[in-house]
């Protein structure tokens, strides 16, 4: 059903605008996707799928906007975020690194919601009126007794009549249609404002994992981490610390090992009297959706509870994390460097000998006398 007009109706967005407000600046994609051809709706929701990963890895800055009637397309490139091992209580130090190349462009399309000029009905002359009365009524007639007759076929009669009265256009399905440009206009704002952040504000922080949740929380109020419930112990508390028991190496994934990201990350993990991971709050992110292959680790992990006047009690336990680069280079060396060590080796002979001069003799050493 089409968007009634309204009586002071707004001209068009311009391309301009849309350039002074979008072209040259970054933003977030709110839904994290990370296919770099995207389809969107004119109401902001995604058409079709696309996998999605962390906000790090969502960051993106607009370089070339265009608009016609029916959509807003834009295109330009996405970063990936690499924090450099600050607190939440320091200055937050981050890299921005290109993911997308210039032959691969990120390219972003927005349906535009579609204007349409109402048709005016003519009014019917008075002559015309009173000739068609009895026509029609006996017309009506028949076409009761018709319906009465065969009530089956009403409701297909009825789904025709609204779809023929219904706008289509096959290359733009799902699209509203408004006669009202103010209402257009009104409604690609809204998309945009759906799919984009311009910061990490609290309406995107509301959408990220607790942790993160927690994270922002500090580096809001300038504080070190402090668990949700006031029970829960310091290390220094207790008269067994909690330890990790299981094996731990969290995975990279490809977007750090194509960009050589690597480093140190740290988290504050809750270990409950059971053994298991509570709650979890990043402590010193690296991002680059690191944080999250470390946390999925964290939360399989087996630790051994702190123990307290003989009883297992919960506690905070710093957890650090270190990711490294696996780059074909490094495996080449290091797989050179092992055949080297398993080789035979020469000796080693002292002082200035070679393994071709023949080996000096032995002297005979005084040997110490009992006194």
């Amino acid at each position: 059903m089409a968007a009634p007009a309204s009586k002071s109706d707004a001209p068009a967005i311009t391309e301009d605008e849309m350039r002074q407000q979008l072209a040259g600046k970054t933003f977030y994609i709110r839904g994290g996707y990370l296919d770099n051809n995207l389809h969107f709706t004119d109401r902001g929701q995604l058409d079709g799928s696309s996998p999605k990963a962390s906000y790090t890895l969502s960051l993106v800055q607009i370089d070339h906007v265009h608009l016609d009637k029916h959509h807003l397309e834009l295109e330009g490139v996405r970063y990936g975020l690499h924090f450099l091992g600050a607190a939440p209580y320091e200055d937050q130090a981050v890299d921005r690194v290109r993911l997308t190349s210039k032959k691969k462009p990120l390219r972003i399309t927005i349906d535009r919601e579609e204007v349409v000029t109402p048709k005016k009905e003519k009014p019917a002359k008075e002559d015309k009126k009173h000739k068609q009365q009895a026509p029609a009524a006996n017309a009506a007639a028949t076409q009761a007794a018709s319906a009465a007759s065969e009530p089956a076929q009403a409701p297909a009669a009825a789904q025709s009549a609204t779809a023929a009265s219904a706008p289509s256009d096959e290359n733009r399905h799902g699209v509203t249609v408004t006669t009202s440009q103010a209402h257009a206009n009104h409604a690609l704002r809204q998309a945009l404002d759906t799919i984009f952040a311009s910061a990490v504000d609290p309406r995107m922080i509301g959408t990220l994992p607790s942790y993160w949740q927690l994270y922002y929380k500090d580096v809001d109020a300038k504080q070190d981490y402090r668990p949700s419930d006031p029970s829960v112990l310091r290390q220094s508390q207790v008269d067994q610390k909690a330890r990790l028991v299981s094996v731990f190496d969290p995975p990279s994934n490809e977007y750090a090992q194509n960009n050589g990201v690597a480093g140190m990350s740290m988290y504050h993990v809750i270990v409950e009297p059971d053994g298991k991971a509570g709650e979890i709050a990043i402590g010193r992110p690296i991002g680059f959706g690191l944080d999250e292959n470390a946390i999925d680790a964290i939360r399989k992990a087996k630790f051994e509870p702190a123990m307290k006047g003989g009883k297992p009690v919960p506690v905070v336990l710093d957890v650090v994390v270190e990711f490294r680069i696996y780059s074909k280079r490094t495996n080449v060396a290091s797989t050179a460097a092992a055949e080297k060590s398993s080789a035979p080796q020469a000796p080693v002979l002292p002082g200035p000998y070679t393994a071709n001069e023949p080996k000096p003799q032995a002297q005979p050493q005084p040997q110490a006398q009992p006194q």
